[in-house]
């Protein structure tokens, strides 16, 4: 074990590529510490966070945490926490996820089997495109009922919801601003 994560540090800090896996393999070989996602077979190591996103991840998963525990709905994660929504689909590890009481079962020692039934994800200036283009479409396709992503560089954020048609839609903020979430009821933003 100490050999594989001698390994695993020189090859990140050579900026080499690490071969290709299938999932259960890149379980293996991440630990609690490794920062990165599954995508068709290729290990992606995620940058480290700015600490503006830091401290809104913090304020989220401390908002979220306290409104699921007081009602009992279910559990919220952070990261280095891995969802894999689908047997073709990437294995992710979003900023924050919300999994139901309902759908606990999903989860594993180190992943979610399944899709949460909440994802948000907190834009980083090199994963704007994987946050909004790749993401959204892997998480419709898996079948996450409530995407929200969060540019805290761009002041903005966009609210998902899956249809009865299996498609996102965007839903915007009332005249005031305020988001009301389908998933989280009586959650206001």
């Amino acid at each position: 074990m100490a050999q594989q994560l001698q390994e695993r540090a020189e090859l990140q800090r050579s900026g080499s590529t690490l071969p290709r896996m299938t999932y259960e393999e890149f379980l293996d070989w991440a630990d609690e510490d490794t920062w990165a996602e599954w995508v068709d077979g290729e290990v992606i190591i995620l940058s480290p966070a700015s600490l503006l996103h830091q401290a809104l991840d913090t304020f989220l998963l401390s908002v979220l945490t306290s409104f699921v525990s007081f009602r009992d709905l279910g559990i919220v994660l952070g990261p280095p926490f891995q969802m894999k929504t689908g047997p073709d689909l990437p294995g992710r590890e979003p900023d924050v996820i919300f999994v139901a009481r309902e759908h606990l079962d999903r989860l594993r020692d180190v992943y979610l089997d399944g899709p949460a039934d909440l994802v948000v994800e907190i834009v980083s200036p090199d994963s704007r495109t994987r946050d909004s283009q790749d993401k959204l479409h892997e998480y419709e396709e898996g079948g996450v009922p409530e995407y929200w992503v969060l540019d805290p560089f761009r002041r903005e954020a966009k609210f998902y919801q899956l249809g009865e048609d299996g498609s996102y839609y965007f839903v915007a903020p009332d005249e005031n601003g305020v988001y009301e979430s389908a998933v989280l009821k009586g959650l206001r933003l």
